[in-house]
Order: C-alpha cells, then sequence, then structure tokens
C-alpha cells in the first residue's frame, strides 16, 4: 500500500491529495523525518517508524504554521488542491534556507504543480513566511517550548 493511501484511507488524514500517483505534480508531498517526499512513491512499510508530517500535523496548538498564515495571507492558493504539498515543500524549503530569494522559492518548489495560479501568490507566500519565521526567531525568549504533538505528526506504524 502507498504512503498516500495508507494516510488517507487507515489514518483518515485526507489533506494528502492524490493527483497524479506518478509523482509528477508534488500534490501528495509529506514530511518523513522532516523531508518533503511524493507519498505515491513510498510504501507505507518504509515510512514505518518515520516522523510523517502532514497538512494536518503543522499547525501548533490553533496556531497556523507560518506557512500556512502565508498561504492565507498572501492569497496563493485558488481551488486549493496542491496547496498542501505546497505548503510541505515550503516548510522543508525554509527548514533549508531560511532566507530565500524568489528564484530560490520557485527552484524549491519544483515538482509541485499548480493548474489554478501563475505561482506568483505561491512565492509570496512563502517569502512572508520566511520574513514571519526570522521576526519569531528575533523576538523569540530565551526559554524553549516544546509543543504537543499535533494530529497528523505521528510515528507511522504499518500493518
Amino acid at each position: 500500500m502507498l504512503l498516500a493511501h495508507f494516510l488517507r484511507d487507515r489514518c483518515k488524514l485526507t489533506g494528502t491529495h492524490i493527483g497524479c500517483e506518478t509523482s509528477l505534480c508534488g500534490a501528495c508531498t509529506v514530511l518523513l523525518d522532516g523531508q518533503a517526499v511524493k507519498s505515491c512513491t513510498v510504501l507505507a512499510l518504509q515510512a514505518d517508524g518515520a516522523e510523517v508530517t502532514t497538512i494536518e500535523g503543522l499547525a501548533t496548538n490553533g496556531q497556523l504554521h507560518p506557512v500556512q498564515e502565508g498561504f492565507w495571507e498572501c492569497h496563493g492558493l485558488q481551488c486549493g488542491y496542491c496547496t498542501p504539498g505546497m505548503i510541505l515543500a515550503g516548510v522543508q524549503l525554509l527548514q533549508r534556507n531560511p532566507n530565500p530569494t524568489r528564484e530560490q522559492i520557485a527552484h524549491g518548489l519544483e515538482g509541485n504543480l499548480c493548474r489554478c495560479t501563475g505561482y506568483s501568490h505561491i512565492i509570496d507566500a512563502v517569502e512572508f513566511a520566511a520574513k514571519r519565521m526570522a521576526q519569531s526567531n528575533a523576538n523569540a525568549s530565551a526559554k524553549p517550548s516544546s509543543p504537543k504533538p499535533a494530529e497528523g505528526k505521528k510515528k507511522a506504524k504499518a500493518k
């Protein structure tokens, strides 16, 4: 069973969309141990014991992740079908490069297709998130907090 089907059918985490099942569109992108992967190319068994983060697992304590907030504030979506994959690809990009240029953002989102937009607002959204995350890091107190795990962010257990 593919990880995409496992997440949707067994875990009922339907934010992972299936657009092509050939790894071309990126709608099924999830984070597997922090790495953006297309879940239509991964067997559920391969994810056994790994941390799988879906779009449902990004918000913490009711607070949107900055990339989710960026998509909201910058109108980074139209129909929304590609949005979960785009957001998770954006999260990985900002983990690797917290201050990307627009060109680096566009490159970081390659492999995630949107059939509705011209990508400009999607790039704006990731840029917004990078600025928001930089502000948060600058304003962070010295005391680290440890948020509770959110739904959609679980250790995978294949059956």
